[in-house]
């Protein structure tokens, strides 16, 4: 089968759209299908092309673990603001459509969120290559950027659901990636039983338990610390100060064995880097910047628990943050401060403990808790291993997302992405030539 995938994230980037991507397109490739990735030149989240790539007029082409990555020019914003950010996710939909026309016939063009152009522009592929559409939902957009204040304008927000709703209704099917978002769609368009759920999951072949890194450790002076880390963008959404305010309860109550770690960038870390500094706590909140895909492992394995956190918000107890998973899988204890879903899965694992969002005193006490009984963090750490290796295995989810695409083009499935043996992971390539 050939599949034509349009995204705005891919890797060398390292979010959750550019992770799930690549896996499911890097399995399905394996299976010996022919998969076409459709995206940007690496810029996410400053809005600056990372090295050994070029934002270039003429689309650009590489080879990743056996997929064919097309890159396209786009006008690069940061992921802070709105209008550039929707100029940039405009340019990328009329990029991605014009190259459609050097691409040859796909048996099935696939496009995800989390900005529904990128939707858009996998509809008019699919017109123009006469192809069915299966449509990705990671992000109920815009009303999750509505949801952290970074849209106010009324009409320019009913314009956009106005989009929203009819990107739904053009679609052959639909793929959320939680029941939460299933239920939004159907209360925005009446697509019936044109929607299914496959959730993020991992590969647990590819993230497995170790023990701590020692270099990693002393490069960041963690050493002989506890260890609270948080993965993930920096963001508006993410209620991050809620950390620093733990820190410094934690420092005032003499607990200088606590460190929180923060991996990532976005939107508002250099806001709470200032507040960090300004408050004398840069030994007990470390920002350690964005960081290559392949160190998450070792993070992970160097980290005694993870923290999982967005602001308290109906519309965020939708999200299943993919972090969750990469976590279990490490066997690393969760705290949890996301509700909904996301929650509960990790209740019924027995994989971590809940805290209310935005609650620095709840944060505290679930520190407190891990840090004080080595034998409950062992049993959270195993609970989640095994869990997740039953229920949300990376394998598992893109061979029912590749039955859902045959189920769609009336191919007939021959391989599955299951009985793929996991190569080592290939180094991303950082060159690229013209199409």
């Amino acid at each position: 089968m050939k599949i034509l995938f349009f995204t705005h994230y891919f890797p060398p980037e390292v979010n959750a759209p550019a992770t799930r991507t690549f896996e499911h397109c890097r399995l399905w490739a394996a299976a010996g299908h022919d998969v076409t990735v459709v995206t940007c030149a690496p810029n996410c989240p400053d809005g600056v092309v990372y090295e050994g790539y070029r934002n270039a007029l003429w689309p650009q082409y590489e080879e990743v673990d056996g997929i064919r990555v097309v890159r396209v020019w786009t006008l690069l914003a940061a992921n802070a603001g709105t209008l550039r950010r929707i100029l940039n996710f405009l340019s990328y939909l009329c990029s991605a459509v014009f190259v459609s026309f050097r691409l040859s016939r796909p048996d099935v063009v696939i496009a995800t969120s989390p900005q529904f152009f990128c939707g858009w522009a996998g509809v008019f592929v699919s017109w123009i290559k006469r192809r069915p559409f299966v449509l990705e939902i990671r992000d109920i957009w815009p009303e999750s950027i509505a949801a952290v204040g970074a849209l106010k304008s009324r009409p320019l927000l009913r314009f956009l659901e106005f989009l929203e709703r009819r990107l739904y209704l053009a679609a052959d099917h639909i793929v959320a990636v939680g029941d939460g978002y299933r239920k939004k769609i159907l209360e925005k368009a009446a697509v019936g039983d044109r929607v299914s759920v496959i959730t993020n999951g991992v590969d647990p072949r590819r993230f497995v338990p170790g023990p701590p890194d020692a270099r990693f450790l002393h490069i960041w002076d963690l050493e002989e610390k506890f260890v609270c880390s948080y993965i993930g963008t920096i963001g508006m959404a993410h209620g991050l100060e809620v950390v620093i305010d733990a820190a410094d309860m934690l420092r005032q109550n003499g607990r200088s064995d606590v460190c929180f770690l923060l991996v990532g960038d976005g939107a508002r870390r250099a806001e709470l880097e200032q507040e960090v500094q300004q408050r004398g706590l840069q030994r007990q909140v470390i920002f350690a910047g964005r960081q290559p895909r392949e160190e998450v492992p070792r993070i992970l394995a160097s980290s005694n628990a993870c923290l999982i956190h967005l602001k308290e918000c109906d519309l965020f107890e939708t999200v299943i943050p993919s972090k969750i998973f990469e976590t279990m899988a490490m066997g690393r204890p969760i705290i949890m401060g996301v509700k909904g879903q996301a929650r509960e899965i990790v209740l019924e694992a027995d994989a971590g403990l809940a805290m209310q969002p935005g609650s620095a005193q709840a944060l505290v006490k679930c520190v407190e808790q891990i840090s004080g009984d080595p034998e409950l963090a062992q049993q959270l750490g195993h609970a989640a291993r095994a869990f997740v290796t039953e229920h949300y295995s990376r394998p598992q989810l893109a061979s029912r997302f590749l039955r859902q695409l045959h189920a769609v083009t009336g191919i007939e499935e021959k391989v599955s992405v299951e009985e793929i043996p996991t190569a080592a992971p290939t180094p991303v390539q950082t060159s690229a030539t013209h199409v």
